[in-house]
């Protein structure tokens, strides 16, 4: 039977009407903003290498809610949400209509609301915009709903659920609730944490963990255990080992429920905030800090405070880095975060600092690889003025002529500034740079030679590469204190093996001024190699060193910048960093990392047993030592000298004066003009050669003098109200034979000294021509430029 026109006709209106409402319906899903606080800021999470929660902080509206994706969540309790509250989630557009005409049928049989037909997608429109349970409201929350399914996706959907579900108070979403009620995360969840989890969003107010509320959510959480356990979409256990639904359902019922929150995580605070700082945009960081050592690490500082407190230090920092990985696993900023009297809330690891000495090993193991010292050539550490700077060692002492070696155990001052200035300032800045050091100003000649001893500064996290480095055989890579999937950046050579093998041999002697005098009785950890640090004027203490597998740094002092005597690198920092590295190193066999086979770019070279030098003719004893294949030092022994002498008198002759006379060769140790003008200062006197015979003395010298002070490029500065007379300026030269040297200014005879001896000239504003000359007429000169200070 054919229709009438007339109801085709209406049909046709029907439709277009239907259409068009469709179309201004899609259209306004796409002109329409979504929820606003669907893009709210979340809580930052801070994350322990294996995932576990570190620190949460607060979102900025003062809520606790986490970013979570569906794949965070335990499949377990997916599965239960979808069974408990929308079992069609996965095809329907945001309205399911099956569940409409239930609920509508259900609610008209009863003559009241007995069932609601809210799907999950329009639970979180609610939830992102709560308006009254009215008809209008049912319709904007379903245009909502359709508008979020037709924009999302549905995993997109189901994590909005999962992140703003309410779960009383400011307490949001199922990650968060995890945490608050049960104290670890939602990834892996039991049938009674299930429904707890599910029960409480159904009435949040009256359901939320507190004393008063105990009842009613036990009564509501075994109700949706028995609901689920009904449809099977509660867990029964695994596979093979399945329980049965009544034994899951009784187990659940004799669980308590949580009765109150748990604290949130808020570990590593320091460590944190720096973090959080750097990459804002992300909400969850996974660190690579280890909990146990970070929680380690932390005790260790926290129980040392209080007796540092009694000796005026109230700020301590340490970092823990696994140096064959380069990944940090431990970082602590300051004793107590809460201490803001002392600026407890500074991050210590990421402030510059004075280091002290804790620099020269890079010094020691770069002048190794240039070829200009070995751990047993000789140097001299006595006073020296650098045009104007004259460092002194910690105890204000001089040693003399000491071994390299030495002087880096016993943290010598004077050896490290002339090895700097042989090396040059700008290459020691570029291998502090190379390793990872950014503290450093960029300014071309802003550092001079003081930064041997301290006189730059740098981070104890930047100080921490730096030690990785001599570990790894010189090699150095980025700290890495975040896992972003990256590859591990290629490492960059700031020392051959060798070097950093013997400046590791070198670190690692005990008969050191640095050594914990408790460590004599209780052990050290093995292969263990470090050194102390103490900036001047006691304001910073530092320790660095590295064990078999670990790399440490203890720095303790004052934010404030005021100093303490106390605040020494061996006293105050060394025991502690021993502590650190003897509890985190590890255990048995696997603590004893052999470092005794020389890596293939070192090789024997025989030197004089004395000096360490190559050995003359002159040096009777000698022994063998390992230097760089590439740049072994060529510098003969300079304080062997064979001297021809007359069998009678023991007087010196050339071969000028030979005829006649019965000569024997003899050896005699010589030391430098300076060392021997330092000795005789200290009311000492060394043995020297003997004096030449008359008339033996030999034509001509090698080398001319060398003025030693005023220093070259030397400005003195005059200072107002002083007498020029209390300002003289020390003239001092080198050179061979102990001759008798001239000293000229501006043209003016000044006065005669011998090489061992120190003559004084007072100043006046203005450049100077200073000049010195040898009984050979032998002759070097300097420009002295003096002004008034300003």
């Amino acid at each position: 039977m054919r229709l009438p026109r007339i109801t085709k006709r209406r049909l046709a209106v029907a439709l277009l009407l239907l259409l068009a409402l469709a179309g201004v319906g899609g259209a306004a899903a796409w002109l329409v903003p979504l929820p606003e606080r669907l893009a709210a800021p979340h809580s930052v999470v801070i994350e322990y290498r294996d995932g576990t929660p570190a620190h949460v902080f607060l979102a900025p509206d003062e809520r606790w809610r986490i970013p979570t994706r569906p794949g965070d969540i335990d499949p377990a309790y997916l599965r239960a949400l979808l069974a408990l509250e929308d079992k069609r989630f996965a095809w329907h557009p945001g309205v399911d209509p099956l569940a409409v005409v239930r609920a509508v049928a259900s609610n008209v049989t009863k003559g009241r609301r007995v069932s609601g037909a809210s799907t999950l997608t329009m639970q979180l429109v609610r939830v992102l915009e709560p308006r009254p349970r009215t008809l209008v409201s049912k319709v904007i929350e379903s245009f909502r709903a359709m508008q979020l399914e037709l924009r999302l996706s549905k995993d997109d959907i189901l994590a909005g659920y999962l992140q703003f579900v309410p779960y009383g108070r400011n307490v949001e979403g199922v990650e968060a609730a995890s945490l608050a009620y049960f104290g670890h995360r939602a990834t892996h969840l039991s049938p009674a944490e299930i429904a707890t989890l599910l029960a409480v969003p159904q009435n949040p107010n009256r359901r939320f963990p507190t004393p008063e509320n105990v009842e009613r959510l036990k009564a509501a959480r075994d109700e949706v255990a028995r609901r689920l356990l009904v449809e099977t979409a509660l867990p029964l256990g695994p596979s093979e080992a399945k329980a049965a639904p009544s034994a899951v359902l009784a187990e659940v019922r004799s669980t308590p429920v949580p009765s109150d929150l748990t604290p949130f995580p808020r570990e590593a605070p320091h460590a944190a905030m720096w973090l959080r700082a750097q990459r804002p945009e992300l909400g969850r960081l996974r660190t690579t800090l280890d909990a146990g050592t970070q929680r380690l690490a932390e005790r260790l500082m926290r129980d040392a405070a209080p007796d540092l407190a009694t000796k005026g230090i109230h700020n301590g920092v340490a970092v823990v880095v696994d140096h064959e990985r380069s990944e940090v696993l431990a970082l602590v900023g300051s004793f107590d975060f809460f201490d803001t009297q002392h600026g407890g809330q500074i991050i210590g690891f990421d402030t510059p600092r004075s280091p002290g000495s804790a620099l020269k090993p890079v010094l020691y193991a770069m002048g190794i690889d240039r070829g200009v010292v070995l751990p047993e050539h000789l140097v001299a550490d006595i006073p020296e003025s650098y045009g104007g700077y004259a460092p002194r060692n910690f105890d204000g002492r001089f040693m003399g002529l000491v071994r390299m070696e030495y002087a880096l155990s016993q943290s010598l001052n004077l050896p490290f500034v002339n090895l700097l200035k042989e090396l040059g300032v700008e290459r020691f800045l570029g291998t502090l740079r190379l390793a990872g050091v950014e503290s450093l100003r960029p300014d071309p000649g802003y550092y001079g030679l003081s930064a041997a001893v301290g006189g730059l500064e740098v981070t104890p996290l930047e100080l921490a590469g730096v030690y990785v480095a001599l570990a790894e055989e010189g090699r150095s890579r980025p700290l890495k204190v975040l896992e972003e999937g990256r590859p591990a950046a290629e490492p960059r050579e700031l020392f051959s093996p060798g070097a950093a093998w013997l400046t590791r041999h070198s670190l690692s002697l005990r008969d050191r001024p640095d050594f914990p005098t408790r460590r004599q009785l209780t052990g050290l950890p093995a292969q263990v190699h470090w050194k102390t640090g103490t900036s001047f004027g006691h304001r910073d203490a530092w320790a660095a060193g590295s064990g078999p597998r670990h790399t440490a740094v203890v720095w303790l002092g004052n934010f404030d910048n005021s100093p303490s005597v106390h605040l020494v690198g061996a006293d105050a920092a060394g025991p502690l960093l021993f502590d650190l590295l003897e509890a985190v190193g590890p255990r048995g066999r696997a603590a004893v990392k052999e470092d005794t086979v020389p890596p293939p770019d070192l090789t024997l070279v025989e030197v004089c047993a004395y000096s360490g030098h190559l050995p003359t003719d002159a040096c009777k004893e000698r022994r063998q030592v390992y230097a760089r294949r590439s740049s072994v030092p060529t510098q003969p022994c300079p304080y062997h000298q064979k001297v021809e002498v007359d069998a009678k008198s023991g007087l010196a002759v050339s071969p000028v004066c030979r005829a006649g006379r019965q000569t024997e060769s003899r050896v005699y140790l010589t030391w430098p003009a300076s060392i021997r003008r330092w000795l005789t200062e200290q009311h000492r006197s060394l043995p020297e050669p003997p004096a030449y015979a008359p008339g033996c003395e030999p034509g001509g010298a090698e080398h001319a003098p060398e003025i030693l002070s005023p220093a070259e490029g030397q400005v003195a500065l005059l200072i107002p109200g002083m007498s020029p007379e209390q300002q003289e300026v020390p003239l001092e030269a080198e050179t061979a034979h102990d001759r008798e040297l001239s000293w000229f200014v501006n043209g003016k005879f000044l006065g005669k000294a011998k090489a061992d001896e120190r003559l004084w000239w007072t100043p006046s504003v203005g450049t100077h021509e200073i000049l010195v000359t040898d009984d050979r007429g032998l002759s070097s000169r300097r420009l002295l430029v003096v002004r008034e200070h300003p």
